[in-house]
């Protein structure tokens, strides 16, 4: 449920991000590194057991698979990207820069999902054990 929550959180951050962009260069590349973010939590739940590392590195190449689409001149993929929620899915217009924001998303997600994890319980535990970061 935490995973879906996240999910839903960077989804919204990355929608927010485009109705209010941040300033300088981060305005056009903040939904991008969160794009990735949220397709490394759709992993989390796609592989609840997946490690980190794995599940960074196949969110990164979901990211790098879909901007390298945009270089297809299909006519229906250009018909789909042509609606809302296409676009936001696909992208419009293939740029380099996007690979980067998309590498610094699955390296945040990474380093988070990693602090997360190592601040969790191992094994079973009794619930005045858990750690602060759940019980606040």
């Amino acid at each position: 449920m935490r995973v879906f929550a996240c999910l839903l959180l960077t989804v919204a951050l990355g929608l927010l991000s485009r109705r209010y962009p941040l300033p300088g260069v981060l305005a056009q590349h903040t939904g991008d590194a969160l794009y990735t973010v949220a397709a490394f939590f759709g992993g989390c739940l796609l592989v609840p057991a997946a490690r980190a590392n794995r599940l960074a590195a196949a969110a990164f190449g979901w990211s790098v698979a879909v901007e390298l689409s945009q270089l297809l001149p299909f006519g229906w993929l250009a018909d789909l990207r042509a609606t809302r929620l296409g676009a936001l899915v696909l992208g419009q217009g293939f740029l380099v820069a996007d690979l980067f924001a998309y590498a610094i998303g699955a390296a945040v997600a990474w380093l988070v999902d990693v602090t997360i994890r190592r601040r969790l319980p191992r094994g079973p535990q009794p619930p005045d054990k858990l750690p602060d970061l759940f019980t606040r």
